[in-house]
């Protein structure tokens, strides 16, 4: 198997890639009728010609999953039926992550599946609307990603101080603030000075 970005967006390869969304949607979305899913189907192959970055994962040259990014979130992302729960999908979006990072996405609550494997993956969620983005009464679920960074602790308490130091005054309530919202995890291992600092990368 090969991930790889697409680079040419030929007719039979978004007829393939069609035939993929197809068969992952009538295997997850169990929620949308025969007639819902035909709709939807119209607006799919112009939707894959104008993703920001399209990636595609094949067996022999012909595709068996792929996902849609735009800017740092994930759009789409869709698996062949027969090729579901081998970590086709966490490859996939691992990809998007190392090389595109990934940060956020929105899911279809009622994908069950979905829904646990991106939680799995640390995309938490954000917001909650009770239809999706055409009005359909689907509920939505936007999810976002907070990436983990090491930062020595001289260097955090430097950046901190000069920050600090800027203001006239500081209420303990502000200085408290400021911590909540670098969000510090003390790392566990024993006479270490690394903390770290959940951040949007």
């Amino acid at each position: 198997m090969q991930i790889s970005k697409v680079e040419k967006r030929t007719p039979m390869l978004i007829n393939q890639l069609l035939e993929v969304w197809e068969d992952s949607v009538r295997e997850t979305h169990l929620f949308l009728s025969d007639s819902e899913i035909q709709s939807i189907k119209k607006y799919v192959p112009q939707a894959l010609r104008d993703i920001e970055k399209l990636i595609a994962a094949e067996e022999n040259h012909i595709p068996i999953a792929f996902m849609g990014i735009q800017g740092r979130k994930l759009e789409m992302l869709f698996i062949r039926s027969d090729k579901r729960g081998r970590g086709l999908g966490r490859k996939l979006l691992q990809y998007g992550m190392d090389i595109y990072q990934i940060n956020e996405l929105t899911v279809n609550e009622q994908n069950p599946a979905a829904r646990g494997f991106y939680e799995h993956l640390g995309f938490e969620v954000v917001k909650r609307t009770e239809s999706d983005e055409q009005g359909n009464p689907y509920p939505l679920l936007y999810r976002k990603r907070w990436y983990l960074a090491n930062v020595k602790l001289d260097m955090f308490i430097s950046i901190l101080y000069v920050n600090i130091a800027n203001l006239k005054s500081v209420p303990i309530e502000i200085f408290a603030e400021i911590l909540n919202v670098f969000m510090i995890v003390r790392n566990i291992r024993q006479n270490s000075d690394v903390f770290y600092i959940y951040m949007k990368k």
